[in-house]
């Protein structure tokens, strides 16, 4: 399980090194796509095979799930975990996520999702506002 909050700098040749508490759990090889929020989502290799099942379960039909589908699927790439821990995401990831120096990976269950450093800091400012009403709804419906 992925938990915490880690800021990491992107390097001179574009390079982001994972942080070391998730490390051993990811492996050599990821899967990273385009997140939700503008973040990217990045999994270990068996989470998005398995993930992908569950998407792909969904048939195609209606117009959002194949909409979400080809959001998710065209943005995933494997990417290589080089010997120092260290990932190249592509141009076009580090485009849409607006990733500069620093960036923030935020452990979330069974993902890691990598932030923009500002984009995170104000998404999770509007969060911790939100939180007890979310609860409370969320409490509503049998979740907490």
């Amino acid at each position: 399980m992925f938990i915490g909050e880690y800021t990491h700098t992107v390097d001179e040749k574009s390079r982001i090194s994972l942080p070391s508490k998730f490390k051993k759990e990811l492996g050599k090889k990821v899967v990273v796509t385009r997140g939700l929020d503008n973040c990217l989502f990045l999994f270990t290799h068996k989470t998005w095979t398995d993930r992908s099942k569950e998407l792909s379960k969904l048939g195609f039909a209606q117009a959002d799930t194949r909409g979400l589908s080809r959001f998710m699927f065209s943005g995933a790439v494997e990417i290589d975990v080089d010997s120092m821990g260290r990932i190249l995401v592509p141009d076009y990831l580090r485009l849409f996520a607006d990733l500069k120096s620093p960036v923030v990976f935020a452990g979330v269950h069974d993902r890691i999702e990598i932030w923009n450093d500002k984009r995170w800091r104000t998404y999770t400012r509007h969060i911790e506002s939100q939180a007890d009403m979310m609860a409370e709804k969320l409490g509503k419906v049998g979740m907490i």
